[in-house]
């Protein structure tokens, strides 16, 4: 046999395990192989079309058991198939070739031989990274043993419990060596369908006075006529709603001693503020979400004018449509100079939906690496890592899916006294705009003042898509 008939039946081998065996009379083998080959391929595609879907197949891929699956077979399907290689060279019989031809196939079989096992290291990597990223972020939740039996056969039946929405409150923090605590200076809850992925996204602003809490709670008990405190000694607030959390963790004698009680004293009250149900809370650090933006490679922006940043204003963001880091992404969102709270609320909603809308499947698997690794200092929640396996479906929905958006800022809501009727219903009102369905009634819970009916009508008011407005003064 000649070198070149000799690379190209390697080449098929490479493509059909045991052609190489089968041309060197290595029948028995050859033919084991191939059938292997064969049954390995039609496995797959029976694990494929058995999904139903390739958004429930991606979501039971993030299962911890499946990607410790998939990590150890990669790596072993990966090692098989580099020997394979090696092996199928040998029976090719290449000492039967001059000494110049031995050298150059030889060195293009090793070379055949790395490209097999490249895809495989790739995918190991990867799916590693995922795993240890997933399990960084997301952590189990230990179930209570009378919980299981007929409630845990529902749950995997039915992971939402027969709920039609799932509510997930979104918070950028604004976390300072200079100053203890987190201040959720943003703040968005995700009203999902998990049937369609159609969202309302709600903002609240930061600055939102005399908070309500739900009656009979600690911090009801506490503040019975809404959450208010001394002004600081430099004239400042720090009983708005972006205090709530760092007031929870500072004063642990409320809850009995228990610490850390923030994050669920905050999805309380936005919940009861909101006249929802919350899920669950994903904390995003700012100035992470900059490292995830430039793992992406930038995002493409509109920006309506010179944005000016700096504590001596010596920044900027020029005017115009270009890709921005995730510095410059981030001073855009979050720059008070010249600007207000419900300006950079709009600006920072421009942003999410610029990412959104960018960070397609093919630039994050591209740089995934890179994404993995910002994600896992970026990113604190109470999601059970049990959960991420439906999430993901979820998300992947919800990223194709009408997302409406509503800020309750002023005119429409004055945060200095805030009509805490009219947040509910047009709450309703943003959620029942996103999926089409027919009005339905508010109930407003004790302890929430009202405004008088006349206000209350006036409360029509404007949801949007996420992008509406942005890139236009």
């Amino acid at each position: 046999m000649d070198a070149v008939r000799l690379l190209g039946w390697l080449v098929l081998s490479a493509l059909a395990p045991g052609a190489a065996h089968l041309r060197a009379g290595w029948r028995r083998t050859g033919l084991v192989l191939l059938s292997c080959y064969a049954v390995g391929l039609l496995g797959l595609l029976a694990v494929v079309l058995s999904a139903g879907d390739i958004t429930s197949l991606l979501g039971s891929l993030v299962d911890d058991t499946w990607l410790s699956a998939i990590t150890f077979g990669s790596a072993l399907l990966g090692i098989a198939w580099f020997a394979l290689m090696v092996h199928s060279f040998v029976v090719l019989r290449p000492g039967g070739l001059r000494q110049a031809e031995q050298i150059v196939t030889g060195t293009l079989a090793g070379l055949l031989s790395v490209a097999v096992l490249a895809p495989f290291a790739v995918a190991t990597h990867t799916v590693w990274t995922l795993k240890q990223a997933a399990n960084s972020i997301f952590h189990d939740v230990q179930p209570d043993p009378q919980a299981q039996g007929e409630k845990l056969t529902e749950r995997r039946r039915d992971p939402w419990a027969g709920r039609a929405r799932v509510n997930i409150l979104l918070l950028g923090g604004d976390a300072d060596d200079n100053r203890p605590g987190v201040r959720t200076d943003s703040m968005n809850v995700a009203s999902i369908d998990v049937r369609t992925g159609n969202t309302a996204l709600i903002s609240l602003p930061r600055n939102l006075e005399e908070v309500r809490f739900r009656p009979g709670t600690p911090m009801a008990e506490r503040f019975p006529d809404g959450f208010r405190l001394p002004v600081d000694p430099g004239g400042g607030r720090s009983d708005l709603l972006n205090s709530v959390w760092e007031y929870a963790d500072a004063h642990p004698e409320i809850f009995g001693g228990k610490r850390k009680q923030g994050p669920e004293v905050l999805m309380d009250t936005i919940g009861y503020t909101l006249g929802l149900d919350m899920d669950w809370y994903a904390l995003v650090n700012m100035w992470g979400f900059a490292r995830l933006i430039d793992a992406i490679g930038g995002v493409t922006l509109t920006v309506e004018q010179d944005v000016v940043f700096g504590k001596y204003n010596e920044g900027l963001v020029k005017a115009g449509t270009r890709r921005l880091k995730g510095a410059d992404a981030m001073w855009y969102a979050r720059s008070r100079t010249n600007s207000s709270d419900y300006i950079r609320m709009h600006r920072q909603r421009c942003v999410i939906g610029a990412l959104l809308d960018q960070a397609d499947p093919a630039t994050v698997l591209s740089r995934f690496t890179h994404v993995a690794a910002a994600t896992k200092e970026l990113i604190q929640t109470d999601i059970p890592r049990a959960m991420l396996s439906n999430l993901v479906p979820l998300a992947l929905k919800v990223k194709d899916a009408k997302v409406t958006s509503i800020q309750l800022v002023p005119p429409l809501i004055q945060t200095y006294d805030p009509d805490w009727d009219k947040i509910r219903k047009l709450t309703q009102k943003a959620i029942r705009e996103s999926t089409g369905a027919q009005p339905v009634a508010v109930k407003t819970p004790a302890g929430i003042p009202t405004k008088s009916p006349k206000a209350t009508k006036k409360a029509a008011a404007p949801t949007q898509g996420l992008t509406d407005g942005c890139g236009r003064l």
